[in-house]
């Protein structure tokens, strides 16, 4: 069994979780500059063996598609070119930063380490890969 690979894809940073190998557990890796990504990717998928890449889909309120959603599809397309052979998953990433923010709160991260954007993002990330575990 392979690793999922989750992505929450900004415009300026990426977040990224992963599964362990049962894909049992959902842990934050890191947050990479958006312009490294696909070398980021190269580099782990060559020492980790991915069994699937799962990417936010931007939603607005009504369901209908954020307007993020045009930065997020040269970045799909481009990760299709370079994996053929791992397939692809979009899900639902409403609410992700909010409970992202939350969670920094929760565990009890003071106001200076909260404003660490990358950390959201990694935490995003996270989120969105416990998600998909959940409801699968």
């Amino acid at each position: 069994m392979g690793r999922i690979l989750a992505i929450d894809f900004g415009k300026k940073r990426t977040g990224i979780a992963v599964t362990d190998e049962m894909q049992i557990i959902a842990s934050g890796l890191t947050t990479v500059d958006t312009k490294e990504i696909f070398s980021f990717l190269k580099e782990y998928s060559s020492r980790e063996k991915v069994e699937l890449f799962l990417v936010g889909k931007p939603k607005q309120m009504d369901n209908t598609d954020s307007e993020s959603e045009i930065l997020i599809l040269p970045f799909l397309k481009k990760l299709k070119n370079l994996f053929p052979k791992i397939p692809m998953r979009r899900v639902d990433e409403r609410f992700t930063s909010k409970m992202a923010f939350q969670t920094m709160i929760d565990s009890g991260l003071k106001k200076n380490q909260r404003k660490n954007k990358a950390l959201v993002d990694e935490i995003s990330a996270t989120i969105l890969l416990q998600s998909y575990l959940y409801n699968q």
